[in-house]
């Protein structure tokens, strides 16, 4: 058996419940009054459960000066077939104030202490 890539076609398949990692980075993220609030940068995975915990999202800067990235739960994401992008139930002043990092300064995805804090700020159970 062979594998063979995805075509670009198959991005525009509606009602289709999976997706590779490379094709979530770079995803637009809405907020729900359809404000583009940035992309997905990437994904944090449990190592032993496969579970996706956080869209790593990037916020605010210019031409990558500056950024930000906020690790959201997957579990506040939605996946909008119309926008072709994620939707999450926050302004960008809620975002101002949520759990972030820089480049410089990436956190423990091992510190427990940290995780609680971001699924504290979202309301959602902590894995």
């Amino acid at each position: 058996m062979s594998y063979t890539p995805a075509r670009a076609a198959d991005d525009l398949q509606t009602g289709v419940d999976a997706i590779e990692a490379s094709r979530v980075n770079g995803t637009k993220v809405y907020n729900t009054q359809g404000d583009s609030l940035g992309h997905i940068y990437d994904v944090v995975i449990g190592k032993r459960d496969g579970k996706v915990r956080y869209a790593i999202m990037s916020f605010g800067g210019f031409l990558g000066i500056g950024e930000e990235y906020h690790p959201l739960p997957w579990e506040v994401l939605k996946y909008d077939e119309r926008q072709g992008g994620y939707v999450v139930g926050l302004t960008r002043d809620q975002l101002e104030g949520a759990p972030r990092y820089g480049e410089a300064n990436r956190p423990s995805w091992n510190d427990e202490a940290y995780g609680r804090r971001v699924s504290d700020y979202y309301g959602v159970a902590y894995y």
